[in-house]
């Protein structure tokens, strides 16, 4: 069976090398449903995971297994713990989808070796993904991710896996079907102040669809403290849009609030609820960039927490202006959360956040969390009794006033095949002010003298320059910006 089974897969894999590529990026493997992602390829990197886990010495310590809202999901699950019963590690099944931070926080409540999540997290319906999280609860760094991509790649089309039926797992102690969902909303009790929440008056709650139903509602049902909840059912296709909850996918969460003059703020969170969309009390949307700012100065002025902050070379420095104001260091770190949560986990920050709605905090998972950063956001427009924008216009009087975008600059051939050496040659002025200094640790960041910015990074899967800028205002930003996609376009 397995000779045949090896025949089958070097005839199938010999039809091209890019369908055989198996490649972690910030966030884990990802891939089509049925064109890459598929049993086959999902079982040899499940098999992959559990050889670099068994070279770490840990297979004894068990794997905690969930998944998203997405097709086949939990099939998938239990696809992942055969193979890994297999080879003789145990797992934790989660019963339900899972939010992505609640796996982190089990593996390190129970000391686990790691933990599998099936989800591609904001991406569109028809993609699935793999993101393994080791022992320590963050995403992968990538030394272990490549170690995994290694083993995976070389066993593609050769290698037989062996899989134990979930009943013989079980009976072999190799299987255990958990709910982590009560432990992690204790924990969440600890860093939250729903005592609080309760003073702020009705809120509203989209799940999107996915992982956070049952944990963005049950804190509040629990207290009496009212909500109006949408798209609290699962759906693979999360409603026609992709399950991000950015301002452009949740129309129908923005005119909820904007046409609810009882609604005080809506909170969101994607697909795998570790991002997150703030909605202020008048409709308007937040962005995630502003909010790690607010953030970080409620937790130090008011909670008295102490540490720095990180945060991802894309995201605003309206953080840093904060932290000079409390005289509190900056990291800044790559794209990818993974930097971000080897920090939390040192107990270096306060708090860390990316701008695409990412963050956590001292004593929480070294992990993305939207259900925390919701509930903090509650927390802190309560005790403030003003609204997010209130707030905003508040924290720019003392620190200056940051204005930030992103745009997507799409690349012909020929500007492809140009770009290497374009990016290698920035020039000493840009939008009529000089260069101060030019940081390569993910993409290329350039700091103008007046304290504008411009970032480019290039997309790994597509012929697309991601471009980001900061101003100190609408008007100086759009200049930033047409020098930018000029740069690049030409």
């Amino acid at each position: 069976m397995c000779t045949i089974l090896t025949r089958l897969k070097l005839s199938y894999y010999a039809l091209g090398d890019e369908m055989t590529k198996i490649a972690f990026g910030t966030s884990g493997w990802r891939g089509i449903l049925c064109e890459d992602f598929t049993y086959d390829n999902v079982k040899t990197v499940i098999q992959a995971i559990a050889d670099n886990i068994k070279a770490s010495g840990e297979q004894d310590k068990g794997v905690v297994i969930g998944c998203d809202t997405r097709f086949m999901g939990q099939r998938f699950v239990e696809a992942a713990a055969r193979v890994l019963a297999g080879a003789g590690v145990k797992a934790y099944l989660c019963q339900r989808d899972t939010p992505t931070p609640v796996i982190s926080f089990e593996i390190l409540r129970r000391g686990a070796a790691g933990g599998i999540n099936f989800t591609a997290s904001h991406n569109p319906p028809e993609y699935n993904g793999v993101k393994f999280s080791p022992s320590w609860g963050g995403p992968a760094l990538p030394e272990t991710t490549g170690d995994i991509e290694q083993r995976a790649n070389r066993m593609l089309g050769s290698a037989c896996y062996r899989e134990l039926s979930l009943e013989i797992a079980g009976q072999q102690g190799l299987l255990e079907t958990i709910d982590p969902r009560g432990e992690y909303l204790k924990a969440l009790e600890q860093k939250v102040d729903f005592d609080m929440i309760g003073r702020l008056g009705q809120v509203a709650l989209n799940p999107l669809y996915g992982t956070a139903r049952g944990y963005l509602d049950e804190p509040l049902r629990q207290r009496g403290i009212p909500y109006t909840i949408i798209n609290d059912r699962p759906d693979p296709y999360f409603g026609g849009h992709p399950p991000e909850p950015s301002e452009a996918h949740i129309p129908d969460f923005i005119a909820l609030v904007r046409n609810n003059p009882d609604i005080r703020l809506g909170l969101a969170t994607d697909g795998d609820a570790d991002r997150f969309g703030i909605i202020d009390a008048d409709g308007s949307y937040i962005e995630p960039n502003y909010i790690i700012a607010l953030l970080l100065d409620y937790l130090i002025r008011v909670r008295k927490l102490e540490g720095g902050v990180a945060r991802s070379v894309a995201t605003s420095h309206l953080i840093d202006a904060v932290a000079k104001k409390h005289g509190v260091p900056v990291y800044e770190t790559p794209v990818g959360f993974k930097y971000i949560g080897e920090l939390i986990s040192q107990d270096k920050l306060v708090i860390g956040g990316e701008e695409s709605a990412g963050l956590t905090i001292r004593g929480h998972v070294p992990e993305k969390d939207g259900i925390l950063a919701c509930f903090l956001v509650a927390e802190m427009v309560a005790y403030e009794g003003k609204t997010v924008r209130e707030l905003l216009e508040r924290l720019y009087g003392e620190v200056g006033r940051f204005v930030t975008r992103r745009d997507n600059l799409k690349l012909s051939p020929e500007l492809e095949s140009v770009y290497a050496g374009k990016i290698n040659a920035v020039p000493a002025e840009v939008a009529g002010t000089k260069v101060k200094e030019v940081i390569r640790i993910d993409g290329t960041k350039l700091l103008l003298e007046d304290g504008s910015w411009m970032l480019f990074r290039k997309s790994g899967t597509e012929p697309v320059v991601r471009l980001y800028g900061e101003a100190c205002n609408e008007a100086r930003l759009a200049e930033v910006m047409a020098a930018g996609r000029q740069f690049i376009l030409g």
